[in-house]
């Protein structure tokens, strides 16, 4: 009896200890996918001045949210749900920046309300992310991307 608990005690450990394994692979690939390090630099009279990715996806996830019609932003990739079960503060949800030569191009993942013009509210987003974007760091935005990912009531 006492030979059949500690092998399936022993059993038990392992599968722990590999599904522990594999949950911490996840985390470094996660935070390996999503670069924070992307920055876009401008100099002037005062200085250099560099402007993270994040910082860049926050200020279009505020004025995306200020949109009339958006009701979330969701996880544009699984990296982002595995940090959200682990509760680590997700930079910008369902917003993704890319840099090239100081230009900023975003890509929006928004989920709308229904009863709304889709045409319309897609519009006011890319206008409002883009000035606001502008207007925050001072760069230019290339273009702005939306997702309509669902639609709920």
């Amino acid at each position: 009896m006492r030979r059949n608990f500690y092998f399936f005690y022993n059993i038990c450990v392992k599968y722990f200890v590999s599904i522990l394994k594999i949950i911490k692979t996840l985390a470094k690939l996660a935070s390996c996918v999503y670069n924070e390090n992307m920055a876009v630099t401008t100099s002037n009279y005062y200085g250099k001045i560099v402007i993270t990715d994040s910082a860049i996806a926050m200020t279009a996830s505020n004025a995306c949210m200020d949109c009339y019609g958006v009701l979330d932003l969701v996880s544009r990739t699984l990296t982002d749900s595995i940090k959200a079960l682990f509760n680590k503060q997700i930079a910008g949800k369902g917003v993704k920046v890319t840099t090239v030569k100081n230009k900023i191009n975003i890509e929006l993942f928004v989920v709308l309300c229904a009863g709304v013009n889709i045409s319309a509210v897609t519009d006011s987003i890319i206008e409002t992310v883009k000035y606001n974007v502008e207007l925050y760091t001072g760069m230019r935005v290339e273009n702005v991307v939306v997702n309509v990912v669902g639609v709920r009531v």
